[in-house]
């Protein structure tokens, strides 16, 4: 079986188990066979079991059995939420197998384009995974390129650009972008990892990838008319509350770093968003607008 099908059934089985909650093993195999997942072929047990296993150990996903009814469910549905890996490569993993069985109208699906570097992204990798440091060829907008060797620590995806977390021969941790980087090159001098290093924890406090040293702050937020409704199927941050509603509004909290990257994403709101509190955010997000303003 090739491996895109394998794919596909995994998904299949998540995706499916996630929907009705819990299943018997008929009931799944009922279904599979309504749905044509193998060619009208049945879902044998052990196969079911090993598909078990090869979701566990690719997604985190646990599917367990209720020794009382004998139903099927996933145990750790949270891990479907979160901003792990697995999580990603479910996601993408899923897309893929949708718009595989719609190839048929491809030219009327429009995908975002996705910046120059993911030529490095694989020695990037390695490079993470064997504790090994990259010598680095980078160049800002608007500045001189160099060369830096640096200890690859994480990647992170945002906003459709990958970004690497590293730390420089400064003994300073930066991050990179992809997109920026000119060369990649992996090399034979290897670093020692942090036992106690998370890279959840290093950008928790943060929005974005811009890690500087802005203060923490408890922002408060008005959304209006349709506002709400994304946030609420979109949180910005792990952080963010609901506080209260009005009759076309509902304010949210955020216990973050407002750095740019916060900044810039509220304002992209247009007018559906209003920072109520701190009040010296409120004056800087004034000010910023009054800036944009003059341009026109």
């Amino acid at each position: 079986m090739k491996p895109a099908q394998i794919f596909h059934q995994y998904i299949w089985i998540i995706n499916t188990l996630r929907a009705h909650r819990q299943m018997t093993f008929e009931q799944l195999n009922q279904k599979w066979l309504d749905d044509r997942v193998a060619d009208g072929n049945p879902l044998q047990r052990s196969s079911f079991n090993r598909h078990r296993d090869a979701i566990l150990n690719m997604f985190g996903i646990i599917i367990d059995c209720d020794k009382k009814t004998y139903c099927y469910y996933i145990s750790n549905k949270d891990v479907l939420c979160d901003g792990s890996i697995e999580r990603w490569i479910f996601s993408t993993l899923t897309v893929h197998g949708v718009l595989a069985d719609c190839a048929a109208v491809k030219e009327r699906v429009v995908l975002e384009n996705v910046p120059a570097g993911l030529e490095y992204l694989d020695t990037i990798l390695h490079a993470i995974k064997t504790n090994c440091r990259i010598r680095m060829g980078y160049q800002k907008f608007g500045k001189e390129g160099y060369v830096k060797l640096v200890c690859p620590y994480a990647l992170k995806l945002f906003h459709q650009r990958w970004y690497l977390l590293a730390r420089n021969s400064e003994d300073l941790m930066r991050v990179y972008a992809l997109d920026r980087m000119t060369q990649a090159q992996l090399t034979d001098e290897t670093f020692e990892m942090p036992a106690d290093f998370s890279p959840q924890q290093y950008f928790a406090e943060y929005f974005g990838v811009l890690t500087d040293q802005t203060p923490m702050a408890h922002v408060v937020v008005r959304a209006h008319r349709w506002t709400p409704n994304y946030l609420r199927t979109l949180p910005l941050h792990h952080s963010q509350r609901e506080l209260s509603s009005g009759a076309d509004y509902t304010d949210f909290s955020f216990d973050l770093r407002p750095t740019a990257d916060f900044l810039g994403q509220l304002l992209s709101q247009g007018d559906g968003i209003e920072v109520l509190e701190p009040q010296e955010l409120r004056e800087k997000m004034r000010a910023m607008i009054a800036e944009s303003l003059k341009r026109y």
